[in-house]
C-alpha cells in the first residue's frame, strides 16, 4: 500500500515526537520530508533507493527523508501502514545517529554505511555476472 505525501508526513512526526530531544540539538534544519524518489546511482535503475540521508553544508544541519523512494519500495514489496512507520524509524534513527556522531566527531555510521554499500555492490555484481553465463 502507497501512504500519500502527507499521510507519511503525520506518521514522521509522530515518530519524531518519540525520540529524546537532545537528539534534535544542533538540527538546525530539521527533518525535512521531500517528495523526491532517489535511485542510488550506483546501481541500475530501480534498484536501489536512497532513502534518506544526513546533510551538514551551508545550508546547515539536517535531514531529509525521500518520500518517493520509500513509496516505490512500498509499492513494490507491498508494505501495509505498520511496515511504512518501521522503515520510517528505522531511516530516523539511523540518520539522527548521523548527526550525532557528526556532532561528536566521529564517522563509525558512515565506514559501516561505506561498508554494506560496498558488499551491496559486490553481490549486485556476482548476480549479474551469473545471470550473463
Amino acid at each position: 500500500m502507497v501512504l500519500t505525501f502527507d499521510r507519511v508526513g503525520e506518521i514522521l512526526d509522530g515518530i519524531a515526537e518519540h525520540f529524546p530531544q537532545a537528539l534534535f540539538e544542533g538540527l538546525n534544519g530539521g527533518v525535512n520530508l521531500l517528495e523526491d524518489t532517489v535511485p542510488d546511482p550506483e546501481f541500475p535503475e530501480g534498484e536501489l533507493y536512497i532513502l534518506g540521508e544526513y546533510c551538514d553544508d551551508l545550508l546547515g544541519r539536517y535531514i531529509n527523508l525521500y518520500y518517493g523512494s520509500f513509496a516505490a519500495l512500498a509499492e513494490r514489496e507491498n508494505w501495509d501502514e505498520q511496515v511504512w512507520r518501521e522503515e520510517l524509524r528505522i531511516t530516523l534513527s539511523h540518520e539522527l545517529t548521523h548527526h550525532m556522531e557528526a556532532r561528536g566527531g566521529l564517522h563509525a555510521l558512515d565506514d559501516r554505511d561505506a561498508e554494506e554499500l560496498a558488499a551491496w555492490r559486490e553481490e549486485y555484481a556476482a548476480e549479474a555476472d551469473n545471470m550473463e553465463t
